[in-house]
């Protein structure tokens, strides 16, 4: 599917948070109901007719995207929030960052062993953050069924810490 258009929506920040970081903006697709049809479309596509009983989206731009991809697969949805945001009990994984290090949790009753999981993201960087999630799904005994990015920062080498599952982004911003 050509995404040109969404990669057209969306803005590039220079020095966001901090200087030296161009932050890759996709409000401006999730503000458009066709754009943002379409980017759920993408990541859903490879996995329609699959049997995925859940999409798990990481806080926050992840719940957006990751929501609508449940409604579209059929599929529950599992949220993995950074620490301290579940009511009930959780179970944690900790990852480190550029600027130090975090902290990502899921409900201990998520699901069960050998449910199949999409995990869903907007945004592929260094990886870390995925990587954690990915490890919470599996400290559950979920399995895997892939990872799908809505964009990718091939450059910082984020699918490295993936190696091993299917990983998927319909964007690319290299370089710039």
């Amino acid at each position: 599917m050509d995404c040109t258009n969404l990669k057209a929506a969306m803005r590039s920040i220079p020095d966001f948070p901090k200087p030296g970081i161009i932050f890759r903006d996709i409000t401006p697709v999730l503000a458009d109901a066709r754009l943002l049809r379409q980017a759920v479309s993408v990541l859903v596509e490879p996995h329609r007719g699959r049997q995925v009983k859940y999409v798990a989206a990481i806080d926050a731009r992840g719940f957006i995207l990751g929501g609508a991809a449940a409604l579209e697969l059929n599929a529950g949805f599992i949220p993995i929030r950074k620490k301290g945001k579940l009511p009930y009990k959780t179970i944690e994984e900790s990852y480190d960052l550029e600027y130090g290090s975090a902290t990502l949790t899921v409900h201990i009753d998520a699901l069960r062993p050998g449910d199949s999981v999409l995990l869903v993201d907007d945004l592929l960087a260094t990886g870390g953050t995925a990587a954690a999630a990915v490890r919470l799904l599996e400290k559950l005994g979920g399995k895997v069924a892939g990872v799908e990015f809505l964009v990718e920062l091939p450059d910082l080498h984020g699918r490295d810490k993936l190696a091993g599952y299917p990983v998927r982004a319909a964007l690319a911003f290299e370089g710039d």
